[in-house]
């Protein structure tokens, strides 16, 4: 981290911008009255389009509008896909449909896959896209032809910002302050990556940096001066000494986060062809610190009642509920920005459309973490012994989205009125961890009171890895429709081609530091302050001990690396009948072949011998899918007038394996925090999917609707935990079968009898679930049959809304809350882990000082609520989650 002195100016320039707000009300005045009026119902004037769009849709979707993010205050658009029904968000970056885990759920840009930058999952994290970019959000709960056949709770298209019809402008900044966060952890960061002499180092010693290997690959010999073994010492602490080692902690205080964006655009005709021009570019900037302490625990097998969950007298620790306790001081600075340039052409009724977008995000954590173990199978306490093992972890990471698109829309009057879209997409995410250094230690207590730490005489001290993650997606698509009119019948009859090409490429690399003295090596003697233990691998500490650096890669068969390439190519043809206006029945099938190899590999490939391990056939065809299958959907609509409708439906559609599932590599899932591992033989997951719903729309904009919904699993994909001495691990089998089914209400109504300008909005879904995995497969699983992994019981979202009948104020109190749903399976006796409902409630408020001016305020998180996983009703995993305050500045000219 090394950003706390940086544009301190602009917090100056948000006070100049804000206190500028009088002054430019009064310079306007005269002209501002008029259009502010004009603005008074502001979310119902923007949402009638919105709600229209959803009216029209001939499958059960939702759609979220501009200005209904502008309202919540989201940043993101996993934040803001939060206050859709039945939908929630899990780790600030993916979204739960219906209960049903990400993979049921799918992602689109502008109708179009796009890769992830993740390194666990395929399904793009989606708080990398950020709000200012979006126009609309689309989500599709009931399965259409036009779709991926990948569909399980539902399909995410997120559309962005279009070239304006006329000169646009705009700036904004921002300042928000997180009261958690008002001071934290800090380090000096070195992102250089692997050095090179260690790369090198890797191949000239096949990976084996053993002080016999140095000497039997160098072909050293003795000398006057030196042994073979002291040539090769000195070698093995060159190579150490290349590593970044000041990692020494600080706590200081913290900076508020800042952001700034600014966006210009316009439209203008062209006398060549007789068409419109446009364009349309935007930059924004952002970054803010968050602080936290954090717990998570192991829960013994066997608890007793009254156990203590506490380890603060010796009676707790003796009668403790957990194996291990790991007590965490966390600081994460978060950076991001981003660049959009949209270029676009229109001729008549025909329009072109290239888009270019580049995102960029960086997390810089730092994690002091306590670990006591009262009842593990070795036992140590700060009270009971006077010991705990302390931890220092230090990750940088950066993730890289860039997409460019182009893309078409036609309309041939003259030929019947054939309508034809089509689109070309070429994307790369790309993540980088250039820092990810780990340093243990054992520390030892006085009565309770810090008396210095130690490095204990085993491996792996201290250890560094690097992971790069590149990820290509080559998508193009077309849509062709004929609409005809038949006496009482309207139809429109539609084919279309899809078409994707992926490929990715992981590999990550790490060193371990080693103490190979045998013997306890003292690194503080209890005078220093304890966060500077990471700075000890100085050059004299080195020279003066026998600590040395090995190449951390497993040996053939395991690897830690993986290749993978997935191919789909689809055709769907569609129907849309309306008879009367009154009967719409939509359907049709979709043809799709799926193709999906996943190879694990590795760094230590140096000879034929090792590439006939790695790449045997038989692995290459274990680590591979290849499906043909065709899906059909059908939708019935009944329009009853323009007051309602009643919709069912019925789609068969199919969830797949994500790439790294299949091959047996490890990762630290960042939703558990636990080692997981890969499955060989995973099968895809075919869905019955059934929906009915009732909408209703008023003429003054009021709309309710109910809807109830049953899905159909074969094969779910499920995790599975083991676990071991002190901690657990996971995989994935295939389940029996699962099912769930729920029902979801959600509302538009206007308070204004209560007093003007009042409304309020929201929405409300109960589900079931449940899944069978068979207890051959299970393991030790507690809980064959359960709830699917990650499903809520219910998603509570409420707002009251505020619009002054003068168009200056507007003003939202926004509710969210799901319930209780696994987030890890119990094993060996041990009850199921729970992530424990989350009560969210943030208000914004937004002043209008005239027709170009917005200033927002924001309080986010205002009950203070902190994150908790349950097992046995125990604490096991919790974590502080601060109230944030922000407010921002927009002009547009």
């Amino acid at each position: 981290m090394k950003n706390q002195h940086r544009l301190k100016k602009v917090s100056f320039a948000v006070s100049l911008s804000l206190l500028a707000v009088p002054m430019l009300a009064q310079a306007q005045e005269d002209k501002v009255i008029e259009e502010v009026v004009a603005t008074g119902t502001r979310l119902q004037g923007t949402a009638a389009a919105v709600i229209e769009e959803r009216k029209n849709q001939a499958f059960v979707a939702d759609i979220l509008g501009a200005e209904q993010l502008s309202r919540t205050g989201d940043s993101d658009a996993a934040s803001a896909l939060r206050r859709v029904t039945g939908l929630t968000l899990v780790d600030g970056k993916f979204v739960y449909v219906r209960g049903l885990g990400e993979r049921y759920s799918s992602a689109r840009l502008n109708g179009a896959a796009i890769p992830s930058p993740d390194l666990t999952r395929n399904v793009v994290p989606l708080d990398i896209i950020p709000a200012s970019i979006i126009e609309s959000l689309a989500v599709q709960k009931a399965y259409s032809p036009a779709m991926p056949a990948a569909f399980g709770g539902g399909n995410i298209d997120i559309r962005t910002k279009s070239v304006p019809s006329e000169f646009v402008a705009g700036i904004e900044v921002g300042l928000d302050y997180d009261a958690n966060s008002s001071d934290g952890l800090t380090y000096s960061r070195d992102d250089s990556g692997i050095p090179q002499i260690l790369s090198d180092a890797i191949v000239t010693y096949r990976g084996d940096f053993s002080i016999g290997n140095i000497i039997n690959r160098g072909g050293i010999q003795d000398t006057d001066s030196a042994t073979r073994a002291e040539q090769a010492l000195a070698i093995n602490n060159e190579l150490l000494k290349s590593l970044p080692r000041d990692y020494a902690i600080t706590d200081e205080s913290l900076d508020p986060g800042y952001s700034g964006k600014a966006f210009i655009g316009d439209s203008f005709d062209e006398q060549w062809l007789g068409g419109r021009f446009g364009y349309l570019a935007s930059l924004s900037y952002d970054t803010d610190f968050e602080s936290s302490d954090k717990r998570t625990a192991v829960i013994s097998q066997d608890i007793q009642e009254g156990c203590a969950s506490t380890l603060n007298t010796l009676e707790e620790v003796n009668k403790s509920c957990f194996n291990t306790v790991k007590d965490i001081q966390s600081t994460t600075e978060t950076e991001r920005y981003n660049g959009v340039l949209n270029l676009g052409y229109r001729l008549d009724s025909h329009s072109v459309t290239l888009s270019n977008l580049y995102l960029f995000d960086s997390e810089d954590e730092v994690e002091v973490a306590s670990l006591q173990s009262p009842a593990g199978s070795t036992v140590f306490s700060i009270i009971g012994d006077g010991l705990a093992n302390r931890t220092h972890e230090m990750t940088y990471e950066e993730r890289v989205l860039a997409i460019t698109q182009i893309m078409g829309q036609h309309t041939f009057i003259d030929y019947w009125g054939i309508g034809a879209d089509w689109q070309y997409t070429r994307s790369r995410a790309e993540t980088d961890i250039p820092t990810n250094v780990q340093f243990k230690f054992r520390d030892n207590y006085d009565n309770s009171n810090y008396a210095g730490s130690s490095i204990t005489g085993d491996d792996n001290r201290a250890i560094y890895a690097y992971t790069d993650m590149e990820d290509r997606v080559n998508s193009y698509s077309g849509n062709l429709s004929l609409p005809i009119t038949l006496s009482h019948f309207e139809m429109e009859f539609k084919a279309g081609y899809d078409f994707v090409d992926r490929a990715r490429i992981y590999t990550t690399s790490s060193f371990a530091v080693n103490n190979e003295v045998g013997v306890a090596l003292s690194v503080n003697d209890g005078s220093a302050d304890p966060l500077q233990n990471s700075g000890y691998l100085s050059d004299s500490f080195i020279d003066g001990q026998r600590i040395l650096v090995d190449f951390n890669e497993p040996t053939a068969p395991d690897a830690d690396d993986y290749v993978a390439g997935q191919k789909i190519e689809a055709g769907y043809g569609a129907f849309d009948v309306f008879y009367k206006n009154t009967w719409r029945v939509s359907g049709g099938l979709r043809w799709e072949q799926f193709s999906q190899s996943s190879i694990g590999t590795s760094s230590l490939i140096f000879s034929k011998e090792d590439l006939d391990i790695f790449y045997a056939p038989e692995k290459i065809e274990a680590g591979s899918i290849s499906e043909d299958d065709v899906f059909p959907a059908l939708s019935l609509t009944y329009i009853g007038g323009d007051s309602y409708q009643i919709r069912l439906g019925y789609g068969e559609t199919v969830v797949r394996p994500d790439l790294r599932e299949v091959v047996p590599v490890s990762y630290f899932d960042p939703l558990t925090d636990i080692r997981t591992f890969g499955r060989v033989g995973l099968q895809s997951s075919p869905i019955k999917n059934y929906d009915v719903r009732y909408e209703y729309y008023a003429s003054n904009g009021d709309n309710f609707s109910a809807a109830a919904f049953y899905k159909d699993i074969q094969a779910p994909i499920e995790t599975v935990l083991r676990i071991g001495d002190e901690d657990y691990s996971a995989t994935f089998i295939n389940g029996e079968a699962a099912e769930v089914y729920g029902v979801e209400v959600e509302w538009l109504h206007d308070l204004s009898y209560l007093t003007s300008g009042l409304f309020t909005l929201g929405n409300i879904t109960l589900s079931e679930s449940e899944a069978e995995i068979d207890p051959a497969l299970a393991g030790n699983l507690t809980n064959p049959t359960k709830p699917m992994t990650g499903h809520s019981e219910y998603v509570v979202n409420l707002q009251l809304g505020f619009d002054s009948a003068d168009g200056y104020h507007s003003a939202s109190l926004v509710y969210n809350v799901f319930g209780e749903r696994i987030l890890a399976a119990g094993i060996a006796g041990r009850e199921d882990a729970y992530e424990q409902p989350f009560h969210s409630l943030d208000a914004v408020y937004t002043y209008y000082p005239n027709f170009n001016s917005t200033v927002k305020f924001k309080v986010k998180n205002i009950l203070g609520e902190e994150q908790e996983v349950t097992q046995s009703d125990i604490v096991v995993r919790s974590k502080e989650v601060g109230t944030e305050f922000s407010v921002s500045f927009k002009y547009e000219f």
